[in-house]
Formats: structure tokens, sequence, C-alpha cells
């Protein structure tokens, strides 16, 4: 029991510490908006150099010259850091080739239809308006869901034909492909 008396508290304040000016200031990086000393596990640690080198010079220093010459080798830079995804990562979008629009109808109850769209967003087309606009025209409920399929409430493959290219002009009517009944 007597160690249990000779411990120390669990947060005990030592008081400054000497060559340390109060309050800290810390530096932070413009690119990657961590502190200067955390640079180097940004993903794109690059760019961090790059804009140290331009707005804190004597920083850039200080943290490069551990290093030699300044520069680290790409070989030991690529094994120190990790490589795969994470919030710094930024990835590039594929531009996706238009493959053409499908279209097809479902048979909802008896006598009840509904046509799906699918293709439009490889056009660039905004699934929401286009669906809108759908709506208004053919004066019926018509939906975009995340997959990119729009949904309209009747059966207007036909009328869809003609309306697609007039409406945008980039997609022609060789492109749009009529899939028939599905159940």
């Amino acid at each position: 029991m007597a160690s249990a008396d000779v411990e120390k508290p669990f947060l005990e304040y030592s008081g400054p510490k000497d060559g340390v000016t109060y309050p800290i200031q810390v530096l932070y990086c413009g690119e990657c908006t961590m502190p200067i000393e955390y640079c180097e596990y940004y993903p794109n640690y690059e760019k961090c150099k790059e804009w140290l080198e331009r707005h804190l010079p004597q920083e850039f220093q200080k943290l490069t010259t551990g290093d030699g010459d300044g520069e680290k080798d790409d070989a030991d830079d690529k094994k120190k850091r990790q490589t795969r995804g994470g919030k710094g990562m930024l990835k590039a979008k594929k531009k996706a080739e238009p493959k053409g629009i499908k279209m097809w109808t479902q048979s909802r109850g008896k006598k009840k239809k509904i046509t799906t769209l699918v293709g439009l967003a490889d056009y660039d087309i905004d699934l929401k308006v286009a669906s809108k606009f759908f709506a208004n025209k053919f004066s019926c409920g018509a939906s975009a869901n995340d997959s990119g399929e729009i949904v309209i409430q009747g059966d207007v493959k036909d009328d869809l034909f003609d309306i697609l290219p007039e409406k945008w002009p980039q997609i022609d009517e060789d492109s749009i492909n009529d899939l028939g009944d599905k159940k």
C-alpha cells in the first residue's frame, strides 16, 4: 500500500519550461492546413514543400536541413508514406464516353405502365432537371434516382424518340435504344 502513496497525480503541472516562449505560436501550412511539422504525412507533400519554400523559407530551411541535401529519395519517400486512399487523396473522375440511352416500359398493375430511361447522365444532363422537364411535358410523375435512372409514369417511349434529340442536341436518335417491355 505504500507504493500507492508515492505515485504522481494524473495531470501534474510543473510550470513553464525553460527556453520556451509562451504562448506558443503554431505555423500552419497553406496547402494541407496542418502544422508544418506534419506536412510530410500529407499525400501531396511536394505541393506542401513548394508552398513552404515560397511563404516560409526560414521554416522550410529548418525542416530540410536534417535530410542532407534537402531532398529525399523518391524510393524512401514512397516506402515511408502511406499510399492508399484517405481524406487527402483526390480521385480523378473518369470522363465516361456516352454509351447511349436505354429505355423500357414496365407494367405497374393491370393497366398502368412506367417508362424507365437510363444513360442521360453520360451526356452531362442533370437528371433532376430532366425529370422535372418530363413531368411537365407529359403531365405525369417523373423521378430520378441515384443509380442514374429516370422513371416516368405512363408509356411515353414513342414520344421520347422525338423529344430527347430536340431538347438536348448532343443526343442523336441513333443512340437511343428501345429495350421493349420488362417485367
